[in-house]
């Protein structure tokens, strides 16, 4: 099983992010993260950063560079990003197998 994967459509839309972005650099990558919230209890946190936290686990998927906190690591082994445009809404989603129940919005889960 991977840690944690980036669909095509997902990279795409990543690397165009990235590209639009004056402030995003080389020196930056993308942190993924859990945090309390959401109305399933847990929320994904997905931004742009260039500082780095003792305990991050740093791999590159896909061309990009990821890094996910110690504590978040746990929740995302096995999630998968992908990137939908369709009927019903546009954005980043998160497949993540640990989870046990997420919300309609696809933003927030529990375990």
């Amino acid at each position: 099983m991977e840690i944690f994967t980036i669909t095509e459509t997902a990279n795409q839309q990543l690397k165009r992010l990235i590209s639009e972005d004056e402030k995003v650099t080389d020196k930056h990558f993308l942190r993924v993260g859990v945090k309390g919230g959401g109305c399933s209890g847990l929320s994904y946190d997905l931004a742009f950063d260039n500082v780095e936290q003792e305990g991050d686990h740093m791999f590159e998927t896909s061309g990009i560079k990821v890094r996910i906190d110690k504590k978040s690591f746990l929740y995302l082994v096995g999630t998968e990003l992908n990137y939908t445009d369709g009927l019903n809404g546009k954005g980043f989603e998160f497949i993540n197998p640990n989870a046990s129940r997420t919300c309609g919005c696809g933003e927030s889960f529990s375990l």
